[in-house]
């Protein structure tokens, strides 16, 4: 018997914003926002998924919607209750497994975006290399992407939600808080990243600023209280979340810790391609979209499968099964980090500093060909590269590496005698916009179509 069509659980209106959607969106975790769809398992269904930014981030040549964006969180569909065939929902303890049978581009709106946040606005892995905001837009041809800002390339995309996730019960949310509030009121002194963590925000707590709670009714006393607790969607957490798995794609299955009654899954950030790490934050080629996906329930899976890293038996993580579907590529060119700063100074085993240094060695070295740094960048944070840890062993150096698939440019980048070229073309660097900015950083920068 032939499958039946996918369940609509959740469409969207790309024209309308997120508050007006006809199933609320959500952009934090709490238990107590509702659930406004129920799916049973083994169904078949289908969800729908506006940007992160809500359609905040327009299809233009400007970046000062990124600059001046309100980066509170992602818009989240859902929470979806997830029950079994007999009625019972989800337990905390079970694990609820999401398997994605199929993902994609909502049609007539097949374009993303790659950026950067300004340093007052969020930062971004090099703030301290690049403070300002920029954008680069890219338009989907099928399986391929391509950008106007970023002439020369083109690569297949493999299509992911960036944050999926179960809720927090309040016990887990309580953690949460407690433990970056830590960071912020200086109980725990954080180690520095080249100096740079200092001109990042440490982390992102809770505020009633944007809070957007799906059916909890604005302007009551429950959703004042709700919003002053409920956490951020910027990070990873125990719950999955914001875990940009740029592999994530068709035929991936996620092991999601239930921690509420019914699950309350959650999901959105779609992304049309990623590179390993998603440097320049607002990194990946990031899109509105759909999923299809199925659902099942195993009873006390968390004791079965997963051991707590911590003092609770919440201190759990997710487990990725990584589906059979990626671009194939064959020759890749391969940027080496260490730990050591660009500044020279020495870090012990430091992989964050070695991921640094191979991101801007290759940024560097693109720039040798005719790209601006800027531009290279955006293209490191959404094209598929690949990034290893390569060595955790020998004191002093952490040793991670950046690969590069060489296919995707449509120029020869390899070291070769007569030296690098930026061929025929003439890429321009970014040009610089006049913003309202006052003066004490650079100014709002944006990659121009040549």
């Amino acid at each position: 018997m032939a499958p039946t069509t996918p369940m609509p659980v959740i469409t969207v209106d790309v024209w309308k914003k997120p508050w007006e959607q006809e199933k609320p969106l959500h952009n934090r975790w709490h238990p107590e926002i509702p659930h406004v769809a129920q799916v049973v398992e083994g169904e078949v269904f289908r969800v729908e998924a506006v940007d992160w930014s809500g359609g905040a981030i327009k299809d233009n040549n400007s970046a000062d919607d990124l600059k001046f964006s309100d980066a509170t969180g992602h818009y989240l569909s859902g929470p979806i209750r997830i029950i079994d065939p007999s009625g019972a929902p989800a337990r905390p303890g079970d694990l609820l497994v999401v398997e994605i049978l199929d993902l994609g581009a909502l049609p007539g709106n097949e374009w993303g975006f790659t950026g950067t946040m300004d340093r007052e606005n969020g930062g971004s892995f090099l703030t301290d290399h690049f403070p300002y905001a920029t954008k680069a837009i890219w338009y989907f041809e099928g399986i391929f992407a391509y950008s106007p800002h970023i002439p020369g390339v083109r690569f297949p995309g493999l299509i992911h939600p960036g944050l999926i996730g179960t809720a927090p019960s309040k016990e887990l949310l309580d953690i949460w808080n407690a433990r970056e509030a830590s960071l912020v009121d200086g109980t725990v002194r954080p180690p520095t990243l080249c100096d740079v963590l200092h001109q990042r925000t440490l982390a992102h707590l809770p505020t009633p600023k944007g809070s957007l709670l799906g059916l909890v009714e604005k302007g009551t006393a429950n959703w004042e209280r709700i919003a002053a607790e409920a956490a951020r969607t910027t990070p990873g957490r125990e719950n999955g979340g914001n875990c940009d798995i740029k592999n994530l794609s068709k035929g991936s299955k996620v092991y999601l810790p239930v921690f509420i009654e019914g699950a309350n899954l959650s999901m959105g950030d779609m992304h049309f391609s990623q590179g390993d790490g998603e440097i320049s934050f607002c990194g990946a080629i990031e899109m509105s979209g759909f999923l299809v996906l199925r659902c099942e329930i195993i009873r006390d899976g968390m004791a079965k499968y997963l051991t707590p890293m911590g003092p609770t038996l919440l201190h759990v993580n997710p487990i990725f099964e990584i589906g059979p579907v990626e671009p194939r590529f064959s020759e890749w060119l391969v940027f080496e980090g260490i730990s050591v700063d660009e500044s020279g100074r020495q870090h012990y085993l430091d992989s964050s500093v070695a991921f640094k240094r191979a991101v801007l060695n290759a940024i560097d070295y693109l720039f040798k060909f005719g790209y601006s740094k800027e531009q290279s960048y955006l293209l490191l944070s959404a094209c598929p590269c690949e990034a290893r840890l390569s060595g955790i062993v020998d004191p002093p150096n952490a040793v991670v590496t950046l690969a590069i698939p060489t296919a995707i440019f449509d120029q020869d980048i390899r070291p070769r005698k007569d030296g690098p070229s930026a061929g025929p073309r003439v890429i321009r660097k970014p040009d610089v916009l006049k913003s309202s900015y006052d003066g004490s950083l650079p100014v709002t920068k944006n990659l121009a179509p040549v």
